[in-house]
């Protein structure tokens, strides 16, 4: 192909028509050049930046892309030619310049703009899946054939960066990568999105300032405290939220907010997030939440406060269609450009440990904001070492403010774990309450009773015969089939509730629950541990098998929650017929009998202090925190540019579902059918609305289950999904049936 150097160049079409369908190539490369730069000032490198938009798609110049993007009748190529053009590699030319032209700071430039469509590469090949860029470095002729067609004044532009990088340690190197890969990503998505659909560009931004929605809270919170009775625990929560709103002129930094269940952390937090935004110019607040159960319902919350455009929702269970969110709501869930963002801690740290563009194009909108960590103790202590080095990285070199929110804090200062395994945690947290113990004692609502002898299990009838004489009374177990188990002694009329069930229908029982509760009906629940936490319950006696202390404490978050009885709420811990699976539940479980050792005659409480003791014991307990050797691959050999970012991502996985499988099971409501779903499904195939709806009907059970399932013909495969395909499979109120021949002989002759 003869391509003269005055040829115009096209980074983009729209269609195959006239030239004002098309984007010219140096265009977009000034544009995302400028954007990124934008996005990178607060990070003190918008040079490192501009460099890369301007190299990232330099590798368009080859003739060979532009046979593939124009059909232009002069052209020579024939248009057969374009199935081979769509493989031409236009993004390794770009990180060849940037190597020559800025050496060893090309290397990491390079990083960014090899990345920038395929995802961040590792420097070598480890997981056998090629596209390492120590090889993509190698093919020198992809820079050689768009040399001769580069232009001079664009070229001229690209500079060594002057500004040397934020972050002066090479455990957190990584990181700044990372940021400076999301401000590239996210300039070409929407700069790309500005050019091909200006309809989605002209929904983003426009929201409220944060300085326009505190009066918002202000006011919600201004009539709660007007409406509420006047009880003690409500005059506690009001002291929480002046505490937390006194403590937010405090420096930027690393906090925890340690408030018992039921005392007002949800609003509280924001308070303070917000009041400490506004004082130190931070731009956005970021709550990551553990459990899907409790973001719904905080989502709900705050969309009511701050209006739905300014508070977006991201978890995989989210609807946007169900639930009436714009699209611009949709939008801002891929890059987080909204003030206000509630989301998961699979996403927030599966983001930050990403290599897919996708994921990362939201990272440079964490730089400058409030994270409040819900539920700070389920932090996964296999991942717990690479956690606290992005956590600690995030406060150090990029102003975020950190807030550990919860009733059972975790030891994070200084070493944790034991002497011949251990790693560093943060140097400081301030705590935002002026006294967290005596808040405990104040906000006391129940009694809780420790076994006798720890060691010594009831059995399952003799308890089922405890739990009969109580009208209304919770039961946690740790397990779907303990729970099946003591469910079948109990009366007829005894709520089953557990992650068996499809999300629709737990919603469902939990929703009679609260009904039967609040009209002071009698009911018996026997439930997992899905009932813990941000399920607003309140039973007079809760039953909690023995476990790890901050799960108790959930399990009594759920007991005289208002403090209305007269006398304190009962809370039994019982030891099972069985110990906990191994594992964490097994750890947290013999934790805890060590801490009864500890402090015996006398049985634990959930001071403060006392919690703190149960995790130093946990931690020290443990063989690893960091099973999968992440910081090994992301910093021992940083300081030589060379960093497993793609292995990485690969491995950093906060839920581990290879173990398991979904199946899509039958339940219908007087808001949707799975059946009907199920049929969409198989005429129109997995269209993404359709599969966000049908997650509400999804439950997961282990491979070995699946494979008896499949066996049986309970289940049927339909455009790559498992669905049930006969009512033995699955029983309302009772949710999947369990493989033990027992369980089934009972439930499928009933």
């Amino acid at each position: 192909m003869d391509i003269k150097k005055n040829q115009l160049f096209y980074a983009h079409s729209k269609e195959n028509v006239d030239s004002e369908k098309w984007q010219l190539l140096e265009v977009h490369l000034r544009q995302v050049s400028k954007i990124a730069s934008i996005f990178a000032e607060d990070l003190c490198n918008g040079d490192w930046a501009s460099s890369a938009g301007l190299l990232h798609d330099l590798g368009k110049y080859n003739p060979a892309f532009q046979n593939y993007i124009s059909q232009q009748a002069d052209w020579e190529e024939p248009l057969e030619s374009i199935k081979t053009a769509k493989k031409v590699d236009h993004s390794t030319a770009g990180a060849l310049l940037a190597l020559e032209k800025f050496k060893a700071m090309g290397v990491i430039l390079s990083y960014v703009i090899t990345g920038h469509h395929a995802g961040l590469p590792d420097w070598y090949n480890e997981i056998g899946v090629g596209g390492d860029l120590e090889s993509r470095l190698k093919n020198k002729d992809l820079l050689e054939k768009i040399r001769p067609y580069l232009p001079e004044d664009l070229i001229s532009k690209i500079k060594i960066p002057s500004t040397k990088p934020i972050v002066d340690d090479s455990k957190s190197f990584h990181l700044w990568m990372r940021m400076l890969y999301s401000c590239l990503v996210d300039a070409d998505f929407l700069d790309t999105e500005n050019f091909m659909s200006p309809e989605k560009r002209d929904l983003r931004g426009n929201y409220k300032k944060l300085a326009e929605l505190k009066p918002l809270l202000d006011n919600y919170l201004k009539g709660l405290v007007q409406k509420a009775e006047d009880t003690p625990v409500n005059r506690l929560r009001k002291q929480v939220l002046e505490e937390c709103r006194k403590s937010a002129v405090s420096e930027s930094g690393v906090f925890s907010l340690t408030v018992p269940t039921g005392g007002g952390k949800t609003l509280s937090a924001m308070a303070f997030a917000l009041e400490h935004a506004l004082k130190h110019g931070k731009k956005r607040v970021i709550m990551a939440i553990p459990f899907t159960s409790i973001i719904e319902q905080t989502a709900r919350i705050y969309k009511n406060i701050f209006g739905h455009d300014h508070v977006i929702e991201h978890h995989s269970n989210f609807d946007p269609e169900e639930n009436k969110e714009t699209s611009k709501g949709k939008l801002a869930t891929e890059n987080w450009d909204a003030p206000i963002i509630v989301t998961t801690n699979v996403q927030l740290f599966e983001s930050l440990f990403s290599a897919r563009s996708s994921a990362c194009r939201k990272l440079h909108n964490i730089v400058n904001s409030v994270i409040i960590l819900d539920e700070a103790q389920t932090i996964p202590a296999e991942y717990l070492a690479p956690i606290l080095n992005v956590l600690k990285a995030l406060v150090k070199y990029f102003n975020v403010t950190l807030v550990l929110c919860t009733a059972t804090q975790p030891a994070l200062c200084g070493r944790i774990g034991s002497s011949s395994n251990s790693t560093i945690g943060f140097e400081q947290v301030r705590e935002i309450i002026s006294n967290p113990s005596e808040l405990a004692v104040q906000l006391k609502r129940v009694e809780v009773d420790f076994p006798d002898n720890i060691n010594q299990p009831i059995d399952w009838a003799d308890l089922a015969q405890e739990l009969r004489q109580y009208d209304r009374v919770l039961c946690i177990v740790n397990t779907r089939k303990d729970c099946r188990q003591l469910h079948l002694l109990m009366p007829s009329d005894t709520i089953h509730l557990s992650a068996g069930m499809c999300a629709e229908e737990r919603s469902d029982v939990i929703r009679i629950i609260k009904d039967k509760l609040t009209n002071k009906e009698a009911i018996r629940v026997i439930s997992t541990q899905l009932v813990e936490a941000g399920v607003d319950i309140d039973f007079p006696v809760v039953y909690r098998v023995l476990a790890g202390l901050d799960s108790i404490a959930q399990a009594a978050g759920r007991c005289n929650r208002e403090g209305k009885m007269d006398l304190m709420g009962k809370v039994k811990v019982f030891v099972s017929p069985k110990p906990a699976p191994p594992g964490f539940l097994r750890k947290g479980q013999d934790t805890t009998k060590e801490l009864v050792s500890c402090y015996a005659p006398k049985a634990p409480d959930f001071s403060p202090s006392t919690v703190k003791r149960y995790f130093e014991l946990f931690y020290s307990n443990l063989n690893s925190f960091d099973s999968k050797a992440i910081l090994a691959k992301l910093t021992d050999n940083a300081c030589e540019m060379k960093i497993q970012f793609r292995t990485v991502a690969r491995d950093f996985k906060l839920i581990d579902e290879s173990g398991s499988q979904s199946i899509i099971v039958w339940y219908e409501n007087s808001r949707a059918n799975s059946l009907e779903l199920i049929e969409q499904l198989n005429n129109i195939g997995p269209e993404r609305w359709l599969l966000r709806k049908l997650q509400r009907f999804s439950v997961s059970v282990p491979k070995y289950e699946f494979q008896f399932y499949r066996d049986q013909g309970l289940v049927e495969e339909v455009h790559g999904f498992w669905v049930q395909s006969t009512h033995l499979l699955y029983k309302e109120g009772i949710g999947v049936v369990g493989q033990d021949s027992d369980w089934n002989s009972q439930i499928l002759l009933s």
